[in-house]
């Protein structure tokens, strides 16, 4: 038996916004965008590399309008769970996704745990790291 993660969601406040963040910074695909009333939801990846897709959606998109509220509170804290990405090059990643205008909160830097990583924050306030492994 196999198991593997096919989603990963990200809560977001704009979502065309985000897309300048997800799409044209980190460089994935938007592979669906999907309306379903006033709320759509938009699933990034890469074609040609089968993986776990990324699913932004705002706060109140499939829920109930008290969890929605909950959840759009934590966005604006800026208390959700951080996503990490991996790359094999974090110094042309870091200058691509700050130049997308991203708020860097750590520039590349070698941690004493072993990966060279960087931080920023996504356009609605979430946490995104990119790691690099330790060159062998």
């Amino acid at each position: 038996m196999t198991i593997s993660l096919q989603y990963c969601h990200i809560t977001v406040n704009d979502l065309d916004e985000s897309l300048a963040f997800y799409r044209d910074g980190l460089g994935f695909e938007v592979l669906n965008d999907v309306a379903s009333g006033r709320f759509r939801w938009v699933t990034l990846g890469h074609s040609a590399e089968p993986g776990p897709e990324l699913v932004l959606s705002e706060p109140h998109a499939g829920r109930s309008g008290a969890d929605g509220d909950v959840l759009q509170e934590l966005l604006v804290k800026g208390v959700l769970p951080m996503t990490v990405f991996s790359t094999d090059d974090l110094d042309a990643t870091f200058e691509r996704v700050r130049a997308s205008g991203a708020e860097v909160l750590q520039e590349p830097t070698d941690q004493p745990w072993g990966p060279r990583d960087c931080s920023f924050r996504d356009p609605s306030g979430n946490m995104v790291k990119i790691s690099q492994a330790p060159k062998a």
